[in-house]
């Protein structure tokens, strides 16, 4: 059971990416806190929806491609038709590319800056419209430790994660007057999809670990209590702000 504090009870999110890893991991924190939620991403969240409706909570799988800026307006009508209204936002879905500098293609990096960026920005300023009319609302943007560090061989995520962190201070500028807090979850080495070709080798997952006071690697559940925090009455007077989880990773 929720403290007040944290209760998400009644509360509507709408999170992408959610289908696996990080996104799964917070969703599943936030209905867990008495979210309903809807899931939006490029393929079926089938099993984040079993996961989600085992905890009592009502959910929606929107399957969506967020590349294509037309697709923005109809997912949040889809929500907005499901559940009424759209308390939080939370910006996951992302992907990466790794490509030398000197070799990284046009192509790569318009799609990464699109999805991780663009798509932020124009889904966060749909979802706002919605949320202004109550003077209410929470969203979180998924950045990374590379908001604040260069990276070795993406430098389009690099790129994409710091505009991620100028959008959420951006935004906090002008919509805190409004009631909506915008905060960002700058999360560091974590077990995923996208970090799999880097755990499978051993010279460089031996090098992060090293660097890690924690001494592992961070698991989608690491971000459960970060997202409850940023998405309920705890975090009210919190906003602006890019909030690292990282194991110790920026700390060394």
């Amino acid at each position: 059971m929720s403290t007040p504090l944290f209760d998400l009870t009644g509360k509507v999110a709408l999170v992408t990416g959610g289908s696996t890893g990080l996104g799964q991991g917070m969703a599943l924190g936030l209905a867990e806190a008495g979210a309903d939620v809807a899931l939006v991403d490029y393929v079926d969240s089938t099993e984040t929806m079993a996961l989600i409706e085992q905890l009592g909570r009502k959910v929606i799988n929107i399957k969506a491609d967020l590349m294509k800026m037309e697709n923005i307006a109809s997912v949040v009508e889809t929500t907005l038709a499901a559940f009424g209204r759209i308390d939080i936002l939370v910006n996951n879905a992302g992907i990466i590319r790794r490509t030398p500098a000197i070799d990284f293609s046009e192509k790569d990096w318009d799609e990464v800056m699109t999805l991780n960026s663009k798509t932020v920005f124009f889904l966060s300023q749909t979802v706002a419209r919605d949320m202004m009319k109550r003077g209410y609302g929470k969203i979180i943007n998924i950045a990374s430790l590379l908001a604040f560090q260069g990276g070795v061989f993406v430098p389009s995520y690099a790129a994409s994660k710091g505009a991620v962190a100028q959008i959420t201070k951006a935004l906090a500028n002008e919509w805190a007057s409004k009631g909506i807090t915008i905060n960002a979850i700058a999360p560091g080495y974590m077990a995923t999809n996208n970090t799999k070709a880097i755990r499978e080798d051993e010279v460089r997952e031996k090098s992060i670990l090293a660097r890690i006071p924690a001494g592992r690697w961070g698991l989608p559940s690491d971000l459960q209590g970060v997202a409850v925090f940023l998405a309920s009455p705890a975090s009210d007077y919190v906003n602006g702000h890019v909030l690292v989880v990282d194991g110790g990773w920026m700390a060394r």
